[in-house]
């Protein structure tokens, strides 16, 4: 009997915690399935086409590519790994039938990984459990499955999803196998795998036309871009589409009804073949497309035929952001110097555009005449957006992250509450402990694995981790890592303390001079070099002590007949603290901004005038 050509198709995600190996396998897929012709040169981390994702590692969006393995076609979802896009994860889940859940070797299930994990199993869901890197020194495969059984055991996983396939490998060396004996033997088990136990989407080839947006893209030229899993019928370029947005009236009913319904046609038809978009004249149930045509495309929304009285899919679920800060207009005397000053409606324009295709992002227009408020899903979520900005040549400032409250029905304040895992050297783990308790972090647990490494984990309002990154590097000498996630909310936890130095700021116009910082360097931590233009209002370093020093990091020597106009050339000066965005978002106080311009990162005051800084304190 012949098979149905959505009975080849196999949609999976691979789902991990970050920098447990995600990108680097599916490189040495498309190696084994020979994607690309033999002479091709091909970039480590291919699916990391983004360069902020290559600098950093880290894969900020989703992405979809294909690879055909016999006769069969394999979409694979390369999701997110950083809490902070976890948006990007649920909403991709809805696309596949299985998922690919890496677990690093040595570190075992992660926050990501758990977070993920639980949502993959209410879907229903069965995984496929690979460990990674299990060529690492200290690698413990057994252990890292145990702790994964553990984990499925723990977040309700039905018996079924228990009974998942195991499989080794090393994503950077191309190799996967079922037997840890043999190793080294290419990717032939993953496929095997993926082939034999993955069902094909569960989807009606001879139904109606009906397809849910799951993902959001924006042209220049096309415009708004949706993608979704065709889940009946027949999709074709040219189509006249029915367009319906629903909403929940009764969430634990399950009841939601249409809030908007329009007609459309689908004007632009592609499916993913290797890394590319491919136009095609149709498509069928099982396949995952990209279409454009209508005017505005809302995640969740719902497209059948024209005419059709099919029943709209339910409403898709968007986390809520939890962090929000201020896009203000730079002001500054230094503003258009170094890129381009944008105005107000500019600045509108390119966030809304952001809006359209990242739905974690929430604009709002609060009627101030020099900004708007976005929130989030945490400070890295809204320090990529920042860099991408900067980057394409704009100049903007921003103030400091601050985390969204809520109430509840006795009036109480709510705020987000993370778990955070830290994984650090034992000689730090007493600074560490130290200081998140006076952040408000409560201690869950302490586990040491033997490898001279601690593992603590706690809960903690996110209030508390602003401005601690820096902090916590600082004191674990760069050895500790740490990873946190959304769990839900708290009971307002009271004052937490922040920063305990004050600021630097500059009294003047003008270069900054080597005589001045000379002077100023033994007063803090200077973030600026000689020759540095500098402004009244400016930060120009970290004070040693609590409060702001006023100081004129331009001031000259008055030479005379005693003091040398050369001597300057004998001044020794510490090296400045360079700013990162994130860095400076983490450091500011609340009266204070980041500047962000195509060349420098400098923090500020909110008002540069010191008599109206004054008269503003006192009101």
């Amino acid at each position: 009997m012949k098979m149905k050509s959505h009975e080849k198709i196999r949609n999976v995600a691979i789902i991990a915690h970050i920098d447990h190996g995600k990108t680097t396998l599916i490189d040495s897929i498309f190696r084994a399935a020979k994607t690309f012709r033999e002479n091709a040169r091909l970039s480590e981390r291919i699916m990391d086409s983004h360069d902020l994702e290559r600098e950093r590692g880290i894969t900020i969006k989703a992405k979809h590519c294909t690879v055909r393995w016999g006769d069969y076609k394999i979409n694979i979802v390369d999701t997110p790994g950083h809490a902070d896009f976890s948006g990007e994860v649920e909403r991709v889940l809805s696309l596949v039938d299985s998922a690919l859940l890496l677990v690093d070797a040595v570190e075992g299930p992660m926050p990501q990984t758990r977070y993920v994990l639980s949502r993959a199993l209410k879907m229903g869901l069965r995984p496929i459990v690979i460990v990674n890197k299990v060529d690492r020194p200290h690698g413990d495969p057994e252990g890292a499955l145990n702790r994964t059984f553990d984990l499925f055991v723990e977040l309700g996983a039905t018996d079924e999803q228990c009974d998942f396939p195991i499989l080794y490998g090393s994503g950077l060396n191309g190799w996967v196998t079922r037997d840890l004996a043999t190793q080294g033997e290419g990717m032939e088990d993953l496929f095997k795998t993926i082939v034999d136990f993955v069902p094909p989407p569960k989807v009606d080839p001879e139904g109606p036309l009906l397809m849910q947006v799951c993902t959001l893209a924006w042209s220049d030229y096309l415009g708004q871009i949706g993608c979704g899993k065709i889940l009946s019928g027949t999709m074709r370029r040219s189509q006249d589409l029915r367009q319906v947005r629903v909403a929940w009236t009764d969430r634990r009913a399950n009841r939601f009804e249409p809030v908007w319904t329009g007609d459309c046609r689908c004007e632009h038809l592609f499916v993913t073949d290797g890394l590319d978009r491919v136009e095609v004249e149709e498509a069928q149930a099982g396949d995952i497309v990209w279409f454009s045509g209508p005017d505005e495309i809302a995640l969740g929304d719902t497209f059948t035929a024209a005419g059709s009285d099919v029943a709209p899919m339910p409403p898709l679920d968007v986390e809520e952001p939890t962090v929000s800060m201020f896009f203000l207009v730079n002001n500054g005397p230094l503003s258009g110097r170094e890129g381009q000053a944008v105005t107000l409606r500019q600045l509108k324009a390119r966030l809304e555009r952001e809006s359209r295709t990242d739905v974690a992002l929430k604009v709002e227009d609060l009627g101030r005449h020099d900004g708007v408020k976005v929130s989030g899903r945490g400070e890295l979520h809204l320090a990529i957006l920042i860099e991408e900005m900067r980057r394409e040549g704009m100049e903007f400032c921003v103030s400091r992250p601050e985390v969204i409250t809520s109430m509840d029905p006795e009036g109480h304040t709510l705020e987000p509450l993370e778990e955070l895992v830290i994984d650090v050297p034992e000689e730090f783990q007493g600074a560490v402990i130290q200081k998140l308790s006076l952040r408000k972090g409560e201690l869950v647990s302490v586990s040491n694995p033997g490898l001279g490494s601690v593992r603590l984990e706690f809960r903690i309002p996110t209030r508390g981790l602003i401005g601690y990154r820096g902090e916590f590097l600082t004191d674990t000498k760069g050895l500790g890592t740490m990873s946190s996630r959304v769990i839900g909310q708290t009971p307002w936890a009271g004052e937490i303390s922040g920063r305990t130095r004050g600021s630097m700021v500059s009294v003047d116009d003008g270069q900054a001079t080597s005589y001045a910082l000379e002077n100023l360097q033994v007063r803090g931590t200077l973030f600026i070099s000689p020759g540095d233009m500098v402004y009244c209002g400016m930060v120009v370093g970290e004070h040693s002590r609590g409060n702001d020093l006023p100081c004129n990091p331009a001031k000259r020597k008055q030479l005379t007949n005693h003091r040398s106009a050369t001597k300057d050339a004998t001044v020794i000066l510490d090296a400045p603290r360079p700013l990162t965005v994130e860095g400076a978002l983490e450091w500011i106080a609340e009266d204070e901004l980041v500047e962000i311009t195509p060349q420098s990162i400098r923090v500020r005051k909110a008002i540069l005038d010191p008599n109206e800084r004054k008269k503003a304190s006192k009101s």
